[in-house]
């Protein structure tokens, strides 16, 4: 028993003494700091960074193969402490979030063949490029969301990976393990600059907004009850939903699949109840905001081209001031747009989302008068954004009707609406105009007592570029059409306007416009009685601000007297002024200004981070013509939602008129959507050729 003590206790000596020799003779150094920074990372071994553990990305920081900030699951802090270790500094950037560009399902996509091997899409694309015919087209096996270290994805219904943002944190492994490229990690402010181009893929509605929206999202949202999405997804393109869900001529519904079946999807309504949603929700849903980046931009102009643009680059973390001429902002929503279509109080909180952003605003600082461009540069502002309207207002050209004080400008009549003056009508009141501000002021003169509100319009109804829905109410509120009618003399009485003249017309051949051009009917004279005229035939640019120092000499006009811009990114002739709205492309709509506004900031954005301001390569700078619905594919019968609206007896005052949809409506109305954002212009135009 003890022999055989002894000859154990020999046996682990010699073995002691042969592992020390060992550890002496095969020793590894390691470097102090790999531990020391392996240490400071969390140890969660997630492979999020895209090395296999923690200390193979300790390794990698200490001999210069990865930065600071690799590790993915410590965020800053842990990038922080391992910078401190290293003798480097970071700074806190922008948070990537993983972002799908595929709206191709499993059950819609076409497939090419059926892969029965292993169902991973590496394999998959291995094979012939995989099983879709589309080439952008997700393969739909889930090798992303099965590789995410977080868990932040998963396989949807429709066979789709989806991402779930509070989890997402940018770590790249599911751009990197995705065989199509067509999941990828974005950054906020690449995602609030993006431009559509031909390599999207989306729905005809989409590509036919000018703002861009995702509508088949946002629907989709709605459609599943998540109605904070669904106004997170508008707001990436578009600040104003609860403005346009009143005031758009929604021009996407004219390009809506389901409008060859039946009736178009009432894209605009659902949106106006996503809007409504966070109205009447108590919380104002907040996007998201970059750091701070020190530089500042002044914006002139607090209309929808400014305000959008203002808010653009606020989220981009620019500092940003808006100068507004008028007493309080909106430009045309505000003086524009009367209250029984766009309440004052929602404009009000509309912009105040905008402002809470850090935005600061200066009323009553009119350019030209109470600051030049000169100035803004002077005080060390790093660019300008010049989006001053177009308030001018044509005349009728007739004989003596300067003389006269109850003819005025459909615009002028509406600014006084706005700023709370008196503006009171006679019995007869005559418009002459054919789009929104005609049918403004013809509305707004009915609610404040006319008994006879006649209106104007040289050519048929048919070329009215009045919205639809505003002709329509018109109608039911007894506005009286003379369509084809010129207006050609004034005659007055007792110094006071009694009657116009006016001549029959009858459409000729096309003109510039491609519209028939009215011609006169010969002897078709008439008169009608009239105590008031608005004209409403065109608004322009006013320009003279900026005309009036060397600065603003420079900036180059079109022929129409505007500012001429280039269309992808506002830019100016003179470097860095930017313009966008209807000071740039004449009187237009609140979404072509919001459009004009986004294209700007983006532009801006740009020019403030030292890239080159152009605009995307193969960029849809128009929606091109898409085909309609495929042969064979059913769809179930649903009556469009019709918009709640006021009873014509209870509107001869300034009560909103559209009432809005209700949840039932408007959840029924989303199932009417054939969800085809299913259009990448790269494969339908080669196979159109």
């Amino acid at each position: 028993m003890l022999v055989a003590a002894f000859v154990i206790g020999g046996l682990g000596v010699v073995a002691a003494i042969g592992l020390g020799v060992a550890a002496k003779v095969f020793a590894v150094y390691v470097d102090p700091k790999i531990i020391e920074v392996s240490e400071a990372l969390p140890g969660a071994n997630c492979g999020g960074c895209g090395y296999t553990g923690c200390s193979a990305a300790a390794e990698a920081v200490v001999k210069g193969k990865a930065q600071p900030n690799v590790c993915i699951a410590g965020g800053f802090d842990v990038a922080q402490a391992v910078a401190t270790i290293m003798g480097l500094s970071v700074e806190e950037g922008e948070i990537g979030l993983a972002e799908l560009g595929c709206k191709y399902g499993q059950d819609t996509a076409h497939l090419l063949f059926d892969y029965n091997g292993v169902k991973d899409c590496r394999a998959a694309h291995r094979i012939s490029g995989g099983g879709k015919i589309c080439d952008m087209g997700c393969l739909g096996h889930g090798t992303c969301v099965r590789a995410c270290p977080f868990d932040a994805l998963y396989l949807g219904d429709d066979g789709l990976p989806h991402i779930i943002a509070s989890k997402c944190t940018a770590c790249g492994t599911c751009e990197r393990i995705c065989p199509k490229g067509i999941i990828r990690v974005q950054s906020p402010s690449r995602r609030f600059t993006h431009i559509q181009t031909e390599d999207d893929c989306v729905a005809p509605c989409q590509a036919t907004c000018p703002a861009q929206i995702d509508i088949p999202a946002y629907i989709a949202a709605i459609g599943r009850g998540d109605y904070e999405d669904a106004v997170r997804v508008i707001k990436e393109s578009n600040p104003f939903p609860l403005v346009c869900g009143r005031v758009c001529p929604h021009v996407c519904e004219s390009a809506c699949r389901r409008g060859h079946a039946d009736s178009a999807v009432n894209i605009n309504h659902l949106k106006r109840f996503a809007a409504d949603y966070e109205l009447h929700s108590g919380t104002r849903i907040i996007p998201t905001k970059l750091a701070a980046t020190g530089k500042r931009v002044a914006v002139i102009g607090a209309g929808p081209a400014g305000l959008t643009a203002a808010y653009y680059l606020a989220r981009l973390g620019h500092s940003v001031k808006v100068f507004e001429a008028m007493p309080k902002p909106g430009g045309m929503l505000r003086y524009g747009i009367p209250e029984y279509r766009l309440p004052k109080k929602t404009l009000d909180w509309e912009i105040q989302g905008i402002l809470d952003l850090g935005v600061e605003l200066q009323c009553n600082a009119k350019l030209g008068e109470d600051l030049t461009l000169k100035k803004l540069e002077d005080e060390g502002y790093d660019a300008v954004f010049l989006g001053v309207g177009a308030w001018a207002s044509r005349r009728l050209g007739l004989d003596g009707e300067l003389d006269f004080d109850e003819v005025a400008s459909g615009t002028e009549f509406l600014i006084k609406r706005g700023l709370d003056q008196e503006t009171p009508v006679g019995k007869n009141v005559i418009v002459v105009g054919g789009g929104n501000t005609a049918m403004d002021a013809a509305r707004t003169s009915w609610r404040l007592g006319a008994d006879n509100v006649y209106l104007l319009y040289r050519r048929s109804r048919k070329e009215m570029p009045a919205n639809d829905i505003e002709v329509e109410e018109g109608e039911h509120e007894g506005i009286q059409y003379h369509f084809l009618a010129a207006p050609t003399g004034l005659i007055g009485k007792d110094s006071k306007l009694a009657q116009m003249e006016f001549l029959r017309m009858e459409l000729g051949e096309p003109d510039a416009s491609g519209r028939r051009r009215p011609v006169p009917i010969e002897g078709s004279e008439s008169l009608i009685d009239v105590d008031n005229i608005f004209s409403a035939i065109g608004q322009s640019p006013d320009l003279s601000c900026i005309l009036d120092e060397e600065v603003g000499q420079k900036i180059e006009q079109t022929r129409w007297k505007s500012v001429l811009v280039n269309e992808g990114t506002g830019g100016t002739s003179v470097n860095p002024i930017f313009s966008g709205g209807d000071c740039a492309r004449g009187a237009a709509t609140a979404v072509e200004a919001i459009r004009d506004g986004r294209f700007a900031a983006r532009g801006i954005h740009l020019l403030l981070t030292g890239e080159d301001v152009k605009a995307p390569n193969k960029w849809l700078e128009k929606a091109p013509k898409l085909p309609g619905i495929d042969e064979g594919v059913e769809i179930e019968d649903i009556e469009r939602a019709k918009m709640i609206e006021l009873p014509v007896e209870e509107r001869r005052n300034f009560d909103e008129v559209e009432l809005g949809l209700t949840e039932e409506m408007a959840r029924r109305e989303t199932e009417r959507c054939l969800q085809c954002g299913l259009v990448c212009y790269r494969g339908y135009r080669e196979s159109a050729s």
